[in-house]
Protein backbone atom coordinates (compact mmCIF):
# COMPACT_ATOMS: atom_id res chain seq x y z
CA UNK A 1 0.00 0.00 0.00
CA UNK A 2 1.30 3.44 -0.92
CA UNK A 3 2.06 5.85 1.90
CA UNK A 4 -0.64 8.34 0.94
CA UNK A 5 -3.28 5.61 0.85
CA UNK A 6 -2.01 4.19 4.16
CA UNK A 7 -2.33 7.61 5.81
CA UNK A 8 -5.91 7.94 4.52
CA UNK A 9 -6.81 4.52 5.93
CA UNK A 10 -5.18 5.26 9.28
CA UNK A 11 -6.95 8.63 9.50
CA UNK A 12 -10.27 6.79 9.71
CA UNK A 13 -9.00 5.39 13.03
CA UNK A 14 -6.96 8.26 14.43
CA UNK A 15 -9.73 10.85 13.95
CA UNK A 16 -11.87 9.13 16.59
CA UNK A 17 -9.05 7.90 18.82
CA UNK A 18 -7.11 10.96 20.07
CA UNK A 19 -4.92 10.86 16.95
CA UNK A 20 -3.61 7.40 17.93
CA UNK A 21 -3.57 4.02 16.22
CA UNK A 22 -2.15 0.63 17.15
CA UNK A 23 -0.20 -1.57 14.76
CA UNK A 24 -2.86 -4.28 15.23
CA UNK A 25 -5.59 -1.87 14.13
CA UNK A 26 -3.44 -0.84 11.14
CA UNK A 27 -2.80 -4.46 10.10
CA UNK A 28 -6.53 -5.22 10.28
CA UNK A 29 -7.04 -2.47 7.67
CA UNK A 30 -4.30 -3.62 5.32
CA UNK A 31 -1.52 -1.30 6.52
CA UNK A 32 1.59 -3.45 6.98
CA UNK A 33 4.43 -3.17 9.47
CA UNK A 34 6.60 -1.97 6.59
CA UNK A 35 4.07 0.79 5.81
CA UNK A 36 4.12 1.87 9.46
CA UNK A 37 7.93 1.88 9.55
CA UNK A 38 8.14 4.01 6.40
CA UNK A 39 5.56 6.47 7.68
CA UNK A 40 7.43 6.74 10.97
CA UNK A 41 10.74 7.28 9.17
CA UNK A 42 9.13 9.99 7.03
CA UNK A 43 7.81 11.76 10.12
CA UNK A 44 4.14 11.15 9.26
CA UNK A 45 3.70 8.91 12.32
CA UNK A 46 5.25 9.25 15.78
CA UNK A 47 5.96 6.03 17.64
CA UNK A 48 4.78 6.45 21.25
CA UNK A 49 5.19 2.95 22.63
CA UNK A 50 5.49 -0.59 21.39
CA UNK A 51 2.75 -0.98 18.78
CA UNK A 52 1.17 2.48 19.30
CA UNK A 53 1.59 5.46 16.97
CA UNK A 54 0.28 9.02 16.74
CA UNK A 55 -0.53 10.89 13.56
CA UNK A 56 2.14 13.61 13.43
CA UNK A 57 -0.46 16.09 12.23
CA UNK A 58 -2.70 15.54 15.26
CA UNK A 59 -2.13 17.43 18.53
CA UNK A 60 -0.97 15.13 21.29
CA UNK A 61 -3.64 14.64 23.97
CA UNK A 62 -2.76 15.89 27.46
CA UNK A 63 -2.57 12.35 28.86
CA UNK A 64 -1.05 10.79 25.76
CA UNK A 65 0.97 8.14 27.58
CA UNK A 66 -2.16 6.94 29.40
CA UNK A 67 -4.17 6.77 26.20
CA UNK A 68 -1.37 4.80 24.55
CA UNK A 69 -0.99 2.40 27.48
CA UNK A 70 -4.74 1.80 27.60
CA UNK A 71 -5.00 1.16 23.86
CA UNK A 72 -2.13 -1.33 24.08
CA UNK A 73 -4.08 -3.52 26.54
CA UNK A 74 -6.50 -4.48 23.72
CA UNK A 75 -4.68 -3.34 20.59
CA UNK A 76 -7.11 -4.81 18.05
CA UNK A 77 -10.24 -3.09 19.34
CA UNK A 78 -11.15 0.53 18.72
CA UNK A 79 -11.54 2.89 21.65
CA UNK A 80 -15.25 3.59 21.06
CA UNK A 81 -15.98 -0.15 20.98
CA UNK A 82 -14.23 -0.67 24.31
CA UNK A 83 -15.90 2.32 25.95
CA UNK A 84 -19.30 0.77 25.17
CA UNK A 85 -18.42 -2.33 27.24
CA UNK A 86 -20.38 -2.54 30.46
CA UNK A 87 -17.32 -3.95 32.22
CA UNK A 88 -14.10 -2.33 30.96
CA UNK A 89 -11.17 -4.69 30.47
CA UNK A 90 -8.68 -2.09 31.70
CA UNK A 91 -9.31 0.90 33.98
CA UNK A 92 -6.94 3.76 34.81
CA UNK A 93 -6.29 3.67 38.56
CA UNK A 94 -4.01 4.74 41.40
CA UNK A 95 -1.85 7.83 40.89
CA UNK A 96 -2.81 7.92 37.20
CA UNK A 97 -6.50 8.10 38.15
CA UNK A 98 -5.79 10.95 40.56
CA UNK A 99 -4.08 12.76 37.71
CA UNK A 100 -7.07 12.30 35.39
CA UNK A 101 -9.43 13.57 38.12
CA UNK A 102 -7.02 16.47 38.75
CA UNK A 103 -6.88 15.79 42.47
CA UNK A 104 -3.72 15.85 44.56
CA UNK A 105 -0.21 16.59 43.40
CA UNK A 106 1.14 13.07 42.89
CA UNK A 107 3.74 12.80 40.14
CA UNK A 108 2.32 9.65 38.47
CA UNK A 109 5.64 8.57 36.97
CA UNK A 110 4.04 5.54 35.29
CA UNK A 111 0.70 4.57 33.81
CA UNK A 112 -1.34 2.52 36.30
CA UNK A 113 -4.12 0.27 35.05
CA UNK A 114 -6.40 -2.19 36.81
CA UNK A 115 -7.43 -5.31 34.90
CA UNK A 116 -9.69 -8.20 35.84
CA UNK A 117 -7.12 -10.77 34.69
CA UNK A 118 -3.43 -10.83 35.54
CA UNK A 119 -1.19 -9.05 33.06
CA UNK A 120 2.56 -8.59 32.88
CA UNK A 121 4.70 -6.03 31.13
CA UNK A 122 8.38 -5.44 30.56
CA UNK A 123 7.89 -1.71 30.44
CA UNK A 124 8.88 0.12 33.63
CA UNK A 125 6.52 2.99 32.85
CA UNK A 126 3.40 0.77 33.05
CA UNK A 127 2.00 -0.97 36.11
CA UNK A 128 -0.90 -3.42 36.17
CA UNK A 129 -3.06 -4.22 39.19
CA UNK A 130 -5.34 -7.25 39.14
CA UNK A 131 -8.83 -6.68 40.54
CA UNK A 132 -12.43 -7.02 39.41
CA UNK A 133 -13.91 -3.56 39.83
CA UNK A 134 -17.66 -3.19 40.40
CA UNK A 135 -19.27 -0.90 37.85
CA UNK A 136 -20.07 1.65 40.58
CA UNK A 137 -16.33 2.21 41.04
CA UNK A 138 -15.69 3.12 37.40
CA UNK A 139 -16.35 6.38 35.57
CA UNK A 140 -14.96 8.10 32.43
CA UNK A 141 -12.51 11.00 32.32
CA UNK A 142 -10.64 12.34 29.29
CA UNK A 143 -12.22 9.57 27.21
CA UNK A 144 -10.76 6.82 29.42
CA UNK A 145 -12.41 4.47 31.94
CA UNK A 146 -11.03 5.46 35.34
CA UNK A 147 -11.69 4.56 38.94
CA UNK A 148 -14.04 6.93 40.73
CA UNK A 149 -12.56 9.49 43.12
CA UNK A 150 -13.70 7.37 46.07
CA UNK A 151 -12.06 4.20 44.74
CA UNK A 152 -8.96 6.19 43.77
CA UNK A 153 -8.54 7.52 47.32
CA UNK A 154 -8.97 4.03 48.79
CA UNK A 155 -6.53 2.55 46.26
CA UNK A 156 -3.90 5.11 47.22
CA UNK A 157 -4.30 4.19 50.89
CA UNK A 158 -4.09 0.50 49.98
CA UNK A 159 -0.90 1.16 47.99
CA UNK A 160 0.59 2.62 51.20
CA UNK A 161 0.88 6.08 49.73
CA UNK A 162 1.88 8.59 52.41
CA UNK A 163 -1.36 9.67 54.10
CA UNK A 164 -0.37 13.33 53.83
CA UNK A 165 -0.42 12.90 50.04
CA UNK A 166 -3.77 11.11 50.22
CA UNK A 167 -5.05 13.99 52.35
CA UNK A 168 -4.18 16.39 49.53
CA UNK A 169 -6.08 14.18 47.09
CA UNK A 170 -9.10 14.11 49.42
CA UNK A 171 -9.05 17.88 49.91
CA UNK A 172 -9.03 18.52 46.16
CA UNK A 173 -11.82 16.00 45.63
CA UNK A 174 -13.99 17.64 48.31
CA UNK A 175 -13.39 21.05 46.76
CA UNK A 176 -14.52 19.73 43.36
CA UNK A 177 -17.89 18.35 44.45
CA UNK A 178 -19.51 16.19 47.11
CA UNK A 179 -18.01 12.74 47.62
CA UNK A 180 -20.01 9.57 48.23
CA UNK A 181 -18.75 9.23 51.79
CA UNK A 182 -20.77 6.05 52.40
CA UNK A 183 -18.93 4.31 49.57
CA UNK A 184 -15.59 5.78 50.61
CA UNK A 185 -16.02 4.53 54.18
CA UNK A 186 -16.93 1.09 52.82
CA UNK A 187 -13.77 1.02 50.70
CA UNK A 188 -11.57 2.24 53.57
CA UNK A 189 -12.95 -0.28 56.10
CA UNK A 190 -10.61 -3.18 55.11
CA UNK A 191 -7.64 -0.79 55.41
CA UNK A 192 -8.42 0.57 58.87
CA UNK A 193 -6.57 -2.02 60.99
CA UNK A 194 -3.22 -1.66 59.26
CA UNK A 195 -3.47 2.11 59.67
CA UNK A 196 -3.90 1.89 63.43
CA UNK A 197 -7.69 1.79 63.79
CA UNK A 198 -10.12 -0.86 64.90
CA UNK A 199 -10.68 -3.55 62.26
CA UNK A 200 -13.33 -2.45 59.77
CA UNK A 201 -13.55 1.11 61.11
CA UNK A 202 -13.44 2.96 57.81
CA UNK A 203 -15.22 5.91 59.44
CA UNK A 204 -12.32 6.57 61.78
CA UNK A 205 -9.79 6.29 58.96
CA UNK A 206 -11.74 8.77 56.85
CA UNK A 207 -11.95 11.16 59.80
CA UNK A 208 -8.15 10.98 60.10
CA UNK A 209 -7.78 11.75 56.40
CA UNK A 210 -10.03 14.78 56.86
CA UNK A 211 -7.85 15.90 59.76
CA UNK A 212 -4.65 15.44 57.75
CA UNK A 213 -6.18 17.31 54.83
CA UNK A 214 -6.96 20.23 57.13
CA UNK A 215 -10.47 20.43 55.76
CA UNK A 216 -12.56 23.09 57.50
CA UNK A 217 -15.96 21.45 57.34
CA UNK A 218 -17.76 24.65 58.41
CA UNK A 219 -16.15 26.43 55.47
CA UNK A 220 -17.31 23.68 53.12
CA UNK A 221 -20.89 24.04 54.35
CA UNK A 222 -20.73 27.83 53.91
CA UNK A 223 -19.63 27.32 50.30
CA UNK A 224 -22.54 24.94 49.77
CA UNK A 225 -24.93 27.49 51.28
CA UNK A 226 -24.04 29.89 48.48
CA UNK A 227 -25.84 27.62 45.98
CA UNK A 228 -29.39 27.04 47.29
CA UNK A 229 -30.28 24.13 45.00
CA UNK A 230 -27.06 22.25 45.76
CA UNK A 231 -27.42 23.13 49.43
CA UNK A 232 -30.84 21.49 49.60
CA UNK A 233 -29.70 18.27 47.93
CA UNK A 234 -26.64 17.99 50.17
CA UNK A 235 -28.71 18.74 53.27
CA UNK A 236 -31.28 16.07 52.49
CA UNK A 237 -28.56 13.46 51.88
CA UNK A 238 -26.68 14.31 55.07
CA UNK A 239 -29.78 14.60 57.21
CA UNK A 240 -31.09 11.23 56.00
CA UNK A 241 -27.71 9.68 56.74
CA UNK A 242 -27.73 11.30 60.16
CA UNK A 243 -31.26 10.11 60.86
CA UNK A 244 -30.09 6.50 60.46
CA UNK A 245 -26.93 6.97 62.49
CA UNK A 246 -26.34 4.68 65.47
CA UNK A 247 -25.55 7.23 68.16
CA UNK A 248 -23.94 4.54 70.34
CA UNK A 249 -20.95 4.57 68.00
CA UNK A 250 -19.84 7.85 69.54
CA UNK A 251 -19.32 6.14 72.90
CA UNK A 252 -16.40 4.31 71.30
CA UNK A 253 -13.15 6.22 72.03
CA UNK A 254 -12.01 5.44 68.49
CA UNK A 255 -14.80 7.66 67.15
CA UNK A 256 -14.30 10.68 69.40
CA UNK A 257 -12.35 12.58 66.76
CA UNK A 258 -15.10 11.84 64.25
CA UNK A 259 -17.71 13.24 66.64
CA UNK A 260 -15.70 16.44 67.04
CA UNK A 261 -15.48 16.77 63.26
CA UNK A 262 -19.16 16.11 62.61
CA UNK A 263 -20.83 18.11 65.37
CA UNK A 264 -20.34 21.64 64.01
CA UNK A 265 -21.28 20.49 60.52
CA UNK A 266 -24.50 18.83 61.63
CA UNK A 267 -25.39 21.75 63.89
CA UNK A 268 -25.14 24.06 60.89
CA UNK A 269 -27.19 21.70 58.72
CA UNK A 270 -29.87 21.36 61.37
CA UNK A 271 -30.01 25.12 61.96
CA UNK A 272 -30.41 25.81 58.26
CA UNK A 273 -33.09 23.13 58.00
CA UNK A 274 -35.01 24.73 60.83
CA UNK A 275 -34.87 28.08 59.04
CA UNK A 276 -36.33 26.53 55.91
CA UNK A 277 -39.02 24.72 57.87
CA UNK A 278 -40.10 27.95 59.56
CA UNK A 279 -40.31 29.57 56.13
CA UNK A 280 -43.08 27.11 55.27
CA UNK A 281 -45.37 28.78 57.81
CA UNK A 282 -45.71 31.83 55.56
CA UNK A 283 -46.56 29.81 52.45
CA UNK A 284 -50.11 29.61 51.14
CA UNK A 285 -51.60 26.09 51.25
CA UNK A 286 -52.39 26.38 47.52
CA UNK A 287 -48.85 27.34 46.53
CA UNK A 288 -47.36 25.30 43.67
CA UNK A 289 -44.95 22.65 45.04
CA UNK A 290 -42.47 23.44 42.26
CA UNK A 291 -42.27 27.12 43.23
CA UNK A 292 -39.34 28.43 45.25
CA UNK A 293 -38.95 30.78 48.16
CA UNK A 294 -37.09 33.64 46.52
CA UNK A 295 -34.05 32.19 44.78
CA UNK A 296 -33.95 29.18 47.07
CA UNK A 297 -35.16 25.56 46.91
CA UNK A 298 -38.65 24.48 45.93
CA UNK A 299 -41.40 23.93 48.46
CA UNK A 300 -41.28 20.19 47.77
CA UNK A 301 -37.58 20.13 48.64
CA UNK A 302 -38.15 22.11 51.83
CA UNK A 303 -40.93 19.76 52.91
CA UNK A 304 -38.63 16.80 52.23
CA UNK A 305 -36.14 18.27 54.69
CA UNK A 306 -38.88 18.96 57.22
CA UNK A 307 -40.05 15.33 57.05
CA UNK A 308 -36.52 14.06 57.72
CA UNK A 309 -36.20 16.49 60.62
CA UNK A 310 -39.41 15.30 62.25
CA UNK A 311 -38.43 11.62 62.01
CA UNK A 312 -35.19 11.93 63.98
CA UNK A 313 -34.43 12.20 67.69
CA UNK A 314 -32.04 15.12 67.34
CA UNK A 315 -31.82 15.60 71.11
CA UNK A 316 -30.33 12.13 71.61
CA UNK A 317 -27.86 12.62 68.78
CA UNK A 318 -26.82 16.07 69.98
CA UNK A 319 -26.31 14.69 73.48
CA UNK A 320 -24.12 11.84 72.20
CA UNK A 321 -21.97 14.26 70.20
CA UNK A 322 -21.59 16.64 73.15
CA UNK A 323 -20.57 13.81 75.47
CA UNK A 324 -17.98 12.60 72.96
CA UNK A 325 -16.51 16.08 72.65
CA UNK A 326 -16.49 16.55 76.41
CA UNK A 327 -14.59 13.27 76.83
CA UNK A 328 -11.99 14.45 74.36
CA UNK A 329 -11.61 17.86 76.01
CA UNK A 330 -11.13 16.37 79.49
CA UNK A 331 -8.77 13.61 78.35
CA UNK A 332 -5.31 14.05 79.93
CA UNK A 333 -2.72 15.31 77.42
Amino acid sequence: MKSREALRVLAEVTESQWGLVTSAQALARGVSHMNLARLADAGDLIRLAHGVYRDAGAPGPEHEELHAAWLATEPKRLAWERLSDRTPSAVVSGESAARLHRIGDLRAMRSELTTATRRQTRHADIRYRTRELPIEDVTVREGLPVTTRERTIADLVEAREDLSNVGNVLRDAVNQSELDTDRLIELLAPLAARNGYRKGNGTALLAELYRIAGIDRDSVIEQIDAVPELSTRVMVKNLERLANLDVSMFRDPANVQLAMTLQPVFEKLIAKSEELRHALESVSPNEDEASALGDGPTLAEIREIANVMESTDWAELASALRLARAAQETEPS
